[in-house]
C-alpha cells in the first residue's frame, strides 16, 4: 500500500490484517458450501434453491476477492494454502451431506447468520479507524444480510408448498 495510504489506518494493521484473513477463509468456505450444495440439491423446489445458491456462491467469491486485495493493500498476504481455510475460519464449513433442499436452506441460513456476525464485529473493531476497510466490510455485510433473507424467504416459501 502506498504511504499515504497506510498513514490513515488508524489501528493495529496485523490484527486488522488477521480478521480480515479469517474472513478470507470463511468466504472461500462459504464458496464450495453453496457452489457444491447447488449441484447436489434434491427435492422440492430443487432449480430455484440450487439457482439462489449458485448465486450466492458467485458472491461468495467475489467477497474472497476484495479481501485478498484489501490484505495485499495492507501489506498482508491471503491464505494461500485452502487447508489453513479450516483453521483460521469463524464460521466453519458444513458439508452439504444432506441434499434436500430444506436441509440446504437451513444449514446456508445458518452459515449466514455466522458471517452477519463475524462482519458486524469487524465494523465494530475498525470503526472509523480505517475508512477503506469499513467501506468493504459494510459492502459486503449487507450482502450477508441479503443472502439471509433471500434463504429465509425460500424457505418460506418452502414450508408454504409442504402445506
Amino acid at each position: 500500500m502506498g504511504t499515504r495510504g497506510k498513514s490513515i489506518v488508524k489501528l493495529d494493521v496485523n490484527k486488522l490484517l488477521e480478521l480480515l484473513n479469517k474472513a478470507y477463509a470463511d468466504e472461500w468456505l462459504a464458496y464450495y458450501q453453496y457452489w457444491v450444495g447447488a449441484k447436489v440439491a434434491k427435492g422440492i423446489m430443487r432449480e430455484p434453491v440450487a439457482n439462489e445458491l449458485m448465486e450466492h456462491a458467485n458472491e461468495e467469491l467475489e467477497h474472497a476477492d476484495k479481501l485478498a486485495e484489501r490484505i495485499l493493500q495492507l501489506g498482508g498476504t491471503p491464505i494461500i494454502k485452502p487447508e489453513d481455510w479450516y483453521k483460521m475460519c469463524n464460521c466453519g464449513y458444513e458439508a452439504p451431506e444432506n441434499p434436500n433442499t430444506e436441509a440446504l436452506l437451513k444449514q446456508n441460513i445458518k452459515g449466514e447468520q455466522c458471517a452477519i456476525g463475524v462482519y458486524n464485529k469487524l465494523l465494530e473493531f475498525i470503526g472509523g479507524n480505517d475508512p477503506i476497510t469499513f467501506h468493504l466490510i459494510r459492502e459486503i455485510l449487507e450482502d450477508e444480510v441479503e443472502h439471509e433473507d433471500d434463504l429465509e424467504n425460500l424457505l418460506e416459501d418452502f414450508e408454504s408448498m409442504k402445506k
